[in-house]
This record gives C-alpha cells, structure tokens and sequence, in this order.
C-alpha cells in the first residue's frame, strides 16, 4: 500500500465530518468552514490511489497549545498501521506544546500510553426542545450585539489559548445562532446553538452564575423547532453544569475523557456549562 499524508483544502472537510457522521459522533451541519479557519493547516488525511483511508485534526492554537481531534480510520483499513502514521504525523505537527484531546473510551488506554492523562470526564446530554417562552427575558440578547473584542476576552477565561478566526466563524455560522445575558452594563454568560446531522448541539455555554446558564439554555435550545433533540456535552468537574442537565431532565448519552500531554492549563471551567466541541475543544 502507498500511503500518503497531505493536508486538506477547506472545500474538503466534508470528507472528514462524513467519516465522524458515521462514527456516530453527529457532527454540525456547517462545521467545516469554522473547524478549517481555526487552523488551515490542522487537518490531515492518510490516501491511498487517491482514496482517504484516515484522518486527524492537530489544530494549532498558537505556539502553546494544540488540540488532537477527528482521529479516525476507515473501518475496513484499521489494524494496517494507518492511525499510527497519522497520530505521529498530527502530534509533530504540535511539537513543544501542551496538546489536549477528547477521548472516546476506547482510545483512552492508547492515548495514556502516548503520554496523555486524565483531566476530567465529559458527559453528552441529551433533551427535547420545547415551544418558545410567550415572554423572554429582556436581559437575553443577540451575541451579535456584543462587542467581538469582549466576547473572545470572555472566551480566553475557558479556554486556553486565543482563538480568534474560529470564535469569529463559528458565531458566523449558517443557520446557527448565538445569545448573550446582560446585567449591569456587562456580558454575564452566552452560547450557541447549531443544527446537526441529528438535532441541535449547544456550544459552547458559558455563564458567571447556574441561573444565567439556565436562562441562556431555555432561549437557546427553543431556537430550535419544538421536539427537536438538543445535545449539550458537559465538563463534569462543573457541578453547576451536572445539576442544569438533571433540572432539564436530559438524559446521558456519550462520555468522552479530556486528557492532556503536558501541564493542564489553567481555566474557569467552572463557567463552562457546555463545552464548543470535542473535536476542537
């Protein structure tokens, strides 16, 4: 077999969201475009006679921090030496920095081997959409509305590194929609709710207090059509974030572990009641 790695062109990222499609992990419908902007050369795929038999993200978040994501075999080509080309391959790619990932649990015993450990436990929810509040809460509002330069300041207290070109694509998104709590002149929480192959995923969600993420869940999730499935992936070190999934009776449907290599940065998970997304972080 004549194996080859290369780096994918925005137009392509179908290929890989189609290869977690049916991995199960229900990828949004317009991620692509927003994945690729947060690095253009972060996504790599294994060929053969020009067909993608793997792929990785190894996504640069500047000279820092990296996060692995979108590691996938074909099923047919496992067992061949192919996902260990591409882990090599996306893991030079992020060589001197603190790289983290979301495992599922059967890659978690392969990823401790590589150098990786255990930060916490994330957990999928999942809900229903309800019928719009005939009355919403005036302190809720269009992400759009808040100043671009505040809201990526609010994001570098949950996340460790800056991440400019993604935030700015994935509030951008199509058919996605972004709100934002106000209180006292300031940005108190916020989140985005995104259509997916199934459902709705809400993410990320980012509240100062349980009651505004509470708030923002409810105007969120009923921008979807009533009865629609709505996901939210929850850090489980957030107590706050476990107990707004059982006040909305969500049931758990997925877990993954966020593992690091290297010094686990320092962030107000706290704050995080959804996380963007497993495959970027």
């Amino acid at each position: 077999m004549n194996l080859t790695h290369r780096t994918l062109r925005r137009d392509e990222m179908p290929v890989v969201l189609e290869m977690a499609a049916r991995e199960g992990w229900n990828p949004g419908l317009h991620d692509g475009d927003a994945f690729h902007s947060a690095d253009p050369q972060g996504f790599l795929v294994a060929e053969s006679a020009g067909r993608v038999l793997g792929c990785i993200s190894a996504v640069s978040y500047g000279a820092a921090f990296g996060f692995i994501g979108l590691f996938i075999v074909a099923p047919d080509w496992r067992g061949q030496g192919i996902g260990r080309s591409l882990w090599d391959a996306g893991m030079a790619r992020l060589s001197g920095r603190v790289v983290g990932l979301d495992g599922v649990p059967a890659q978690q015993d392969y990823y401790r081997r590589k150098g990786f450990e255990l930060a916490w436990q994330n957990v999928r929810f999942s809900g229903t959409a309800q019928p719009r509040a005939a009355v919403p809460d005036t302190r809720i509002g269009p992400l759009a509305a808040i100043d671009f330069a505040s809201l990526c300041a609010d994001d570098r207290r949950v996340f460790p590194a800056p991440r400019e070109a993604f935030l700015r694509a994935w509030i951008d998104m199509p058919d996605a929609c972004g709100l934002a709590w106000t209180e006292r002149g300031r940005m108190a929480g916020w989140g985005v709710i995104r259509p997916c192959r199934e459902g709705y995923k809400i993410g990320p969600l980012v509240a100062d207090r349980a009651d505004i993420a509470n708030a923002l869940y409810d105007a969120l999730s009923q921008q979807a059509p009533a009865g629609s499935a709505v996901f939210l992936d929850v850090p489980m070190p957030n107590t706050g974030a476990l107990e707004l999934a059982h006040r909305q009776g969500l049931q758990r449907v997925f877990e993954t572990a966020r593992m690091y290599r290297g010094a686990v940065p320092a962030c107000a998970i706290e704050r995080v009641y959804g996380i963007t997304s497993f495959e970027l972080g």
